[in-house]
């Protein structure tokens, strides 16, 4: 178990890193230097050496190793991003970037995404150093830049760029896993992610005829795209189930005792009720449009239209992905990746993944733990470049009310100090035995 001090400092860290303004608005609006030199001193002062890398001036990532002492065990990635996404002062409770711990709990944007885990990272390392503890395989430790946008500057420059850094790796563990679900009926479900959604952000482009507003045009661009991104909208895809997924499906359906009727997908995770939640998102591939851009002035027709739309796709359904995409924008609408990254699976019967459970169930043995794949993407994706097999294993053990991933890129994002504790713990706990 991590000592009392580091109970500390990981409050204390994630409240100063919280305070660290990294705001991420995408096309290389951010400086995640600050935060990088911070997460540097604290790897420092564990007696470790570490090593900050930038690709774009101020955009700075950390890397550390820490010896294990099993030369011949395979080493492990332990990352976290320091990027955060922005945040309306107006809007929250208390400022987001204020790093406040009031009534027990730690306010602030990157409360739970991620700088939380950042700081029990750190923790950990700085109680080893005290305690002289070393990890059976070597941990590469990571803080990585621009994970909120495209990772170019980050996880993507380092697998590219430094990939001797990562010598050894064949695992990796980081955000959006073990955390508290609570099912409404007294369980607490931890869901630990072996999977994650492709992404594939895509950039709609309708040509037609410019032309004054107050003439009939049938080749009216803004038209051409308003019906294609409604038909985007409105799809509905078919259910297509991934080995992580089928996992989480089968675990849920023993935990509940139903039967696991894989053939009525939908009907099953009805009967799941609210712990359905963890699974109903990626059953399928998706795509939302989210931006619109078209035209200068109001009576004049543009002779080009663009749209913007968030499409995710299972590991193994990426073609049909595209497939579908072209087929909905049809002939007068063309589209673009404009960022794609590889869908991701985990087996869940490693040695691992099992090491996982183990430390969430010493420290909740209540917890009924079992895997989910991600609707999103981590810095995973990129480190899967190097061979590198992805966890989301961020553990917090959360109060019933508090809806965690609500919390994500969220208002009044927060996270309550005994999660921290609690998160120190297992992370601890795994760390020393993976």
């Amino acid at each position: 178990m991590a000592d009392g001090q580091a109970r500390d400092e990981v409050v204390r860290f994630t409240s100063d890193l919280i305070r660290i303004d990294t705001t991420n608005r995408g096309g290389g609006d951010c400086r995640e230097r600050p935060a990088a030199e911070y997460a540097a001193e604290q790897l420092a002062g564990a007696g470790l050496e570490p090593t900050l890398l930038e690709r774009t001036p101020g955009r700075a990532n950390v890397v550390a190793r820490i010896e294990g002492t099993d030369p011949s065990a395979d080493a492990l990635l332990v990352h976290g991003h320091l990027d955060v996404v922005p945040a309306e002062a107006a809007d929250w409770s208390v400022h987001p970037f204020s790093g406040e711990v009031r009534d027990g709990v730690v306010w602030g944007r990157g409360a739970v995404d991620m700088k939380n885990m950042d700081a029990m990272i750190l923790a950990v390392v700085r109680s080893w150093a005290r305690q002289g503890v070393r990890p059976r395989r070597d941990l590469v430790i990571a803080f990585t830049a621009d994970e909120e946008a495209s990772a170019e500057d980050g996880s993507g420059f380092l697998a590219d760029r430094h990939p001797h850094l990562f010598e050894g790796c064949t695992e990796g563990i980081s955000e959006s896993g073990a955390f508290t679900f609570h099912d409404g009926a007294g369980r607490e479900i931890y869901p630990i992610a072996a999977g994650e959604r492709g992404t594939g952000w895509l950039k709609l482009t309708a040509r037609g005829r410019a032309g004054h507003g107050s003439k009939v045009n049938r080749e009216n661009a803004v038209t051409r795209l308003a019906a294609a991104v409604t038909r985007i909208g409105e799809h509905e895809w078919p259910l297509r189930l991934t080995p992580t997924v089928t996992a989480a499906l089968t675990e849920l359906a023993a935990l509940y005792g139903v039967e696991a009727a894989l053939d009525d997908v939908d009907g099953l995770l009805e009967k799941l009720g609210p712990a359905g939640r963890l699974v109903e998102a990626t059953v399928r591939n998706s795509a939302n449009p989210t931006m619109l851009d078209a035209g200068y002035k109001i009576n004049v027709i543009p002779g080009e239209a663009v749209a913007y739309v968030d499409g995710r796709y299972l590991a193994g359904w990426e073609d049909e992905f595209r497939a579908t995409l072209d087929a909905l924008t049809g002939p007068d609408v063309s589209w673009e990746f404009e960022h794609r990254e590889v869908a991701l699976q985990a087996p869940v019967d490693s040695p691992t993944y099992a090491r996982m459970r183990a430390a969430v169930e010493e420290f909740a043995p209540e917890a009924s733990v079992v895997p989910y794949c991600m609707s999103g993407g981590t810095d995973a994706k990129q480190f899967s470049r190097l061979g590198i097999t992805g966890y989301g294993f961020a553990p917090l053990k959360l109060p019933e009310g508090l809806d965690y991933q609500a919390l994500f890129h969220g208002v009044d994002e927060r996270v309550p100090v005994e999660a921290l504790h609690f998160g120190v713990d297992v992370l601890d706990r795994f760390l020393r035995t993976a």
